[in-house]
């Protein structure tokens, strides 16, 4: 037999005995099925088309996509959905799917915990499998099921189904075959996804499909693995002006069902470039879309246009689809990847990964399934931290009144904002797995910027985010429950209390009065506390030294200040204005300022106030300072 043409590292088919026997006749059916089953080493699989010429079709295309006939690799356990409606020689060839078969009745969520307790230490691993026709597999029935086996890594599992049971047998037929030795191509198609690579998958992502002959591509290849991800329906995918259609125009139509524009029109999308699901020459295919394989109660189109009734028509003996809406993105083509390259089960792959996005099991096993491999563990897709609190403190500077419409940080914030804002999304944190970078840059951004809020202080300590405790309580609540009695550092009783903010332009912080001193320290969540160490005051002319001492801070740098009363900042010096302090993996940190009273400063009661600014966050702390005459003053 001549190969048909195919892609890029595909290699040419050999010459082999056809894997399947087309047989019209339910009654020759089941006597071929009979002698199959007790064949040592039979040479074809017997398939009832019902007199379906594109089921026969399919069989023929598949005869260079497949090799070794085999029995099944059994699942644990079997339901078989109203076996009334299915044939008897159908009966029997799905028999040896499962190990142990179970009665209709005892499909539910229950089931699962009876054949493996959830509560073991150790729960055996088990696979069950749902065979029966496609209008039995309905929402009420079958989601329950899925939610349950989503929450159960030791449990696998996949169903067999078809639009009628010519259908259904012509796919359980395919379970008995194994990809031809050559037939070892992998294939990704998103129209998605832009920029995606990846060694050891052909692969075209979402700018690459605008461009290339998807069609040659995908209808010139044979696949062992295939994944077609895009928007779409029930009935298509949507790969730039490529369209995989699943439209069989052999079968008949249901006119009170809704059907798309193609049924009373032409097609929507370039007919020169639909893509026939139906003639892909694939081992497994996955449907990467939402509702591409919908319930039968669910489902949006009469079941004549739906891809996935179209895939097990075709040549595939495996259809990953998926039975409801999903956010499918980076994360998912990238653990999928990971699952063919090692020969682990695409459905497991893509729902673990899947599980970080969606509340719910989103992919579906057609077929028995082609597990052999580990289940790769799928990409990290949680922001560190210090992103999250970045982005709120922005959020908070650049969207409510804090700053003013002019403030010369408003654009070089605006630009972090919009940055991190792009590192929290899930694709980019599935695009940069090595953090290391990410965060190495945002820290340098939050240094600089950093520096540059503690110039301002320095130049204008009355400056516009000295006032921004006062704009956050405006605008905040205090939690009651977070409440506790502290002393001050003069020695007298205090209360340190949390206001929580009441809208995103405002931030939590905490805050310390004293019965004498009053406000003595305020900081935002998750920001350095600090502590004012010097006397209660001194005289006129001297020289005293100011420690600073810094806690629960971030370790790295921390830049930390000290000014004066305004009303007495013209009588005194403080140096140094600004000092880099480096904190330990402790989180504390010190350092020291010296003040210098002149001696014609008026004796008054001052205070003194400490700022440290790290990652965006501003922590205040005063002391009240006291200025005596000198004693040779007269």
């Amino acid at each position: 037999m001549q190969s048909e043409p195919h892609g890029p590292g595909v290699g040419t088919a050999t010459l082999t005995p056809p894997p399947f026997s087309v047989i019209d006749d339910a009654g020759s059916y089941a006597a071929a099925v009979e002698e199959f089953l007790a064949a040592d080493a039979p040479a074809s699989v017997p398939v009832w088309t019902g007199g379906r010429a594109d089921l026969a079709a399919s069989a023929e295309r598949s005869a260079d996509l497949y090799g070794e006939v085999s029995r099944p690799a059994a699942r644990t356990y079997g339901i078989v959905l109203r076996p009334e409606t299915l044939p008897a020689g159908l009966h029997s060839l799905i028999a040896p799917c499962a190990l142990t078969w179970l009665d209709e009745e005892e499909l539910a969520p229950a089931l699962l915990d009876r054949l493996a307790p959830e509560d073991d230490d150790r729960p055996e691993a088990y696979s069950l499998l749902i065979a029966g026709l496609y209008e039995h597999f309905t929402v009420d029935l079958i989601w329950p099921l899925v939610r349950a086996a989503s929450r159960r890594p030791d449990v696998r599992l996949s169903f067999l189904t078809g639009r009628d049971a010519a259908s259904l047998a012509w796919f359980t037929a395919k379970q008995y075959v194994a990809p031809a030795p050559d037939v070892h191509e992998l294939g990704l198609f998103t129209g998605v996804d832009r920029g995606l690579t990846r060694d050891g998958i052909h692969l075209r992502n979402e700018g690459e499909v605008a461009t290339s002959d998807v069609k040659s591509e995908i209808l010139g290849t044979r696949w062992r693995r295939l994944m077609l991800q895009g928007h779409g329906k029930d009935d298509s995918i949507n790969l730039a002006d490529f369209t995989i259609c699943g439209l069989n125009e052999t079968v008949g139509r249901n006119p009170a069902l809704v059907a798309p524009i193609c049924a009373t029109s032409t097609c929507y999308k370039p007919v020169d470039k639909l893509i026939q699901l139906r003639d892909i020459r694939a081992a497994e295919v996955v449907l990467s879309s939402c509702n591409n394989s919908p319930f039968a109660d669910a489902a949006v189109f009469d079941p004549k246009y739906q891809l996935m009734l179209n895939a097990i028509d075709g040549t595939a003996r495996n259809v990953v689809g998926a039975i409801t809406v999903h956010a499918s993105a980076r994360p998912e083509n990238l653990v999928w990847t990971d699952a063919a390259l090692a020969g682990a089960s695409s459905a497991a792959a893509l729902n673990a990964s899947i599980g970080t996005s969606e509340p719910y099991p989103a992919y579906v096993q057609f077929g028995i399934g082609e597990d052999a491999g580990d289940t790769p563990e799928p990409p990290t897709v949680e922001p560190e931290q210090l992103l999250l609190t970045t982005s709120a403190r922005l959020t908070a500077y650049l969207a409510g009144g804090v700053l003013s419409p002019n403030h010369p940080l408003r654009t070089r914030l605006g630009k972090l904002a919009t940055k991190v804002e792009s590192q929290v999304s899930r694709r980019d944190l599935a695009v940069h797995q090595d953090r290391a970078p990410v965060i190495r840059g945002l820290m340098d951004d939050l240094q600089s910027l950093d520096m540059a809020i503690a110039t301002q202080f320095v130049k204008d300590p009355e400056n516009e985010l000295s006032n921004c405790f006062a704009y956050f309580g405006e605008r905040s609540r205090i939690d009651m429950s977070d409440v506790s009695h502290v002393r001050c550092q003069c020695g007298r009783p205090a209360e340190r209390y949390s206001r929580r903010a009441l809208v995103p332009t405002s931030l939590d912080f905490e805050g310390v009065v004293c019965t004498r001193c009053g406000d003595v320290a305020f900081r935002l969540f998750d920001s350095p506390s600090l502590l004012v160490h010097a006397e209660d005051g001194a005289e006129q002319g001297t020289t005293n030294q100011v420690r600073v001492a810094v806690r629960d801070a971030r370790p790295g740098i921390l830049r930390l200040g000290l000014f004066f009363a305004s009303y007495g900042r013209a009588g005194c010096t403080i140096e140094p204005d600004l000092r880099k302090v480096r904190i330990a993996p402790d989180g504390t940190g010190e350092t020291t300022f010296t003040l210098t009273l002149a001696p014609g400063i008026p004796p008054h009661g001052y205070y003194m106030t400490a700022f440290a600014v790290q990652d965006l966050a501003v922590s205040i702390a005063r002391r009240n300072f006291g200025i005596l005459a000198a004693e040779n003053s007269g």
